[in-house]
């Protein structure tokens, strides 16, 4: 799909994040020179051309209570770490999972899950019912807890450069 340049303006607007008013689509396009139905249809667009996969929310965590977060790092065997990575990305639990290679010898994780609680207990619980729910009890694991928080945004993404500009 070729976007526009208004779709590139839509789409940074989004990352923004919406508005909390009662027509948000309509107040960002009111930021872009577009309608509100313009908004909508563009990014149905975008959606239908793949361009834009999902459309989510980002919740501070941390202002809703949830002050203790967890990266729960995971040694799976590549034989089943795309099935196993697949079922811990379902879990509600989880709030994000994805798989990275090991740095052996020192770091033999190739699997990595987010994990949110309201304090350090609830996180340990949570991740023991995963070794439980998903029979992970075999593969070495930690709980690595965060201790700052540093930023906290949805992707940003800055304006392609041309294909003419970018050749030269």
């Amino acid at each position: 799909m070729e976007l526009s340049d208004r779709d590139h303006a839509l789409v940074s607007a989004l990352a923004e994040g919406l508005p909390l008013v009662s027509h948000p689509y309509r107040a960002v396009g009111a930021q872009l020179g577009m309608d509100e139905a313009e908004v909508i249809g563009r990014i149905q667009a975008m959606r239908d051309g793949g361009v834009i996969r999902r459309f989510g929310i980002i919740v501070r965590h941390h202002e809703l209570g949830f002050k203790a977060n967890a990266m729960s790092v995971w040694s799976i065997p590549d034989a089943v770490v795309s099935e196993v990575g697949r079922r811990l990305g379902d879990a509600p639990e989880v709030t994000l999972c994805y798989r990275r290679p090991p740095r052996l010898p020192d770091w033999p994780y190739n699997l990595f899950c987010m994990i949110h609680g309201r304090d350090r207990a609830a996180v340990e619980e949570i991740v023991a019912g995963l070794v439980r729910r998903f029979d992970l009890g075999a593969y070495p694991h930690a709980v690595l807890f965060s201790t700052r928080r540093f930023k906290q945004t949805g992707a940003r993404y800055g304006r392609p450069i041309p294909r003419a500009a970018a050749a030269e």
